[in-house]
């Protein structure tokens, strides 16, 4: 992304965005660096897998904590919206770390949306790097600076319907969701469709919406309030 700092000079600025002191520059310079820059120092692979593991402990016990009345599936739903990509990669832009990694040409030519996953996996290896500096309880207090505010949101867990549905299904029952449109209404400017869901085991949830997918996203919806894996939210009945 940026010419090569030296390492002192890359510690001073990752400090400068994240708040924390590395005192061990090579493994900083190997937290930012992507496998396409052929460095030395090797790149973040091995720190990313470490930091995955690491972050999935941190907010699962901030969410235990948080939530005492969530469900499991509440609890799961909540974690894996925490913790994707497109969340990882939000805070590392937050934080301005593009500016930091290292990437060969072709990699430095994508888009920014090409390059949600390598900002998400430098966000990890960096959080690898603060715990084995500084242990759990280091990283505990940077995951909570940074995601605790996230995990307060209203609508934290319920970003899609029928992606939530299909976790909790494959959690609950190991099946599949399996949607029908049952009927459309209307004219065919303003179309009125209903559909149902399947699952094993289960009442079928049915929705209504003015296009297909908005019409399964209710019927999803459906299901995850009647199981409470949903609450209803300010506002809803």
């Amino acid at each position: 992304m940026v010419a090569k700092r030296g390492k002192d000079e890359l510690a001073e600025a990752a400090e400068q965005r994240i708040g924390v002191a590395f005192r061990d520059p090579t493994l900083l310079e190997r937290a930012l660096t992507h496998s396409s820059a052929r460095a030395d120092a090797g790149d973040y692979q091995r720190l990313e897998f470490l930091g995955d593991r690491v972050l999935g402990l941190a907010v699962a016990e901030m969410l235990y904590e948080s939530f005492p009345d969530a469900s499991e599936g509440e609890l799961s739903l909540r974690l894996n919206a925490l913790v994707n990509a497109g969340t990882l990669a939000e805070i590392a832009d937050e934080l301005d770390l593009v500016a930091l990694i290292r990437t060969g040409s072709d990699v430095r030519s994508l888009a920014a949306r090409k390059q949600v996953n390598m900002r998400a996996d430098v966000l990890e290896a960096l959080i690898a790097v603060i715990y084995l500096q500084d242990g759990l309880d280091g990283v505990r207090a940077f995951i909570r600076a940074h995601w605790t505010e996230r995990s307060m949101a209203a609508g934290a867990a319920r970003a899609d319907a029928k992606t939530a549905l299909q976790e909790w299904a494959h959690q609950v029952s190991s099946a599949t969701p399996e949607y029908i449109i049952e009927g459309r209404e209307g004219p065919d400017h303003e179309p009125v469709f209903t559909a149902c869901v399947h699952i094993s085991g289960y009442q079928d949830g049915h929705g209504r919406g003015r296009s297909k997918r908005e019409a399964e996203q209710a019927a999803a919806a459906n299901v995850l309030m009647r199981e409470g894996i949903w609450k209803p939210l300010e506002g809803e009945t």
